[in-house]
């Protein structure tokens, strides 16, 4: 089942084309991954799929994006719901300078829940699905900003997970991590795949082989191939995927 489908989709930044024609399917369920170079793209079609580019002057889109069939930019749309079900995972963890309780039911009291039990049910749902729970249950009162890089990007997944987001987008979220922080977070990327579509940008070729379904290969601003993650690392049909892969440039 498709649950992001993108049609024909150019974006521009003033004159400067920075995607060009962009047809891509996202499955639901699945962990779906673009790789290239830098300024290839990737991050541009990403904060596409949740109308983050709003937030840039000068910012044209032509084309296409589709969610669960709807499309979001021709017709009138309720940003801050659209953002809520379509959240973003950003390169550096981004808690707020709050409680770690006040960071997860942030976005639950936006939504006007506010009865205690209800708010605290839904921290514990959300940092158990991030496996923070056992961790950090006796600390809901200390700062966010008190946590290792490593949780602290849990925690920004469980302030996502807390307003029932249906797909994750993930902007290199392990791009500062150590390697076994970044096991991890990988670790839990697989797991949410169970419930949730997700998105990943990863400059790691070899990350995005070891977690995603399908990937999708950039190169400047044009989705060169996209496929199965399998085929698209063993078998490429496109002979610049072959050169990018095999670190013929990059």
């Amino acid at each position: 089942m498709v649950k992001i489908k993108t049609v024909n989709l150019n974006l521009f930044y003033g004159s400067f084309k920075a995607l060009s024609n962009i047809n891509l399917d996202v499955k639901k369920n699945q962990i779906t991954a673009f790789i290239g170079s830098s300024g290839c793209g990737k991050t541009s079609l990403l904060r596409c799929l949740n109308r983050m580019n709003d937030f840039i002057r000068g910012v044209k889109i032509e084309g296409e994006v589709l969610i669960d069939g709807k499309e979001i930019y021709k017709n009138v749309v309720d940003l801050t719901n659209l953002r809520r079900r379509i959240g973003m995972v950003f390169q550096r963890p981004n808690p707020f300078p709050l409680s770690i309780y006040d960071n997860v039911i942030y976005g639950p009291k936006v939504h006007g829940i506010n009865h205690q039990e209800n708010l605290m049910e839904i921290t514990k749902k959300a940092l158990s699905s991030v496996f923070l729970w056992r961790e950090l249950k006796n600390k809901l009162n200390d700062s966010a900003l008190d946590l290792s890089g490593e949780q602290q990007q849990r925690l920004c997944i469980a302030r996502l997970l807390a307003v029932h987001a249906e797909v994750l987008l993930m902007d290199e979220p392990c791009s500062t991590l150590d390697p076994i922080a970044t096991a991890k977070i990988e670790e839990l990327i697989m797991e949410l795949k169970k419930k949730y579509t997700i998105v990943i940008v990863s400059h790691n070729m070899q990350q995005a082989a070891r977690v995603s379904d399908y990937t999708g290969f950039f190169l400047l601003g044009e989705m060169v191939e996209f496929g199965k993650t399998e085929k698209i690392f063993t078998a490429p049909k496109d002979k610049r995927t072959e050169d990018y892969i095999t670190g013929k440039f990059g």
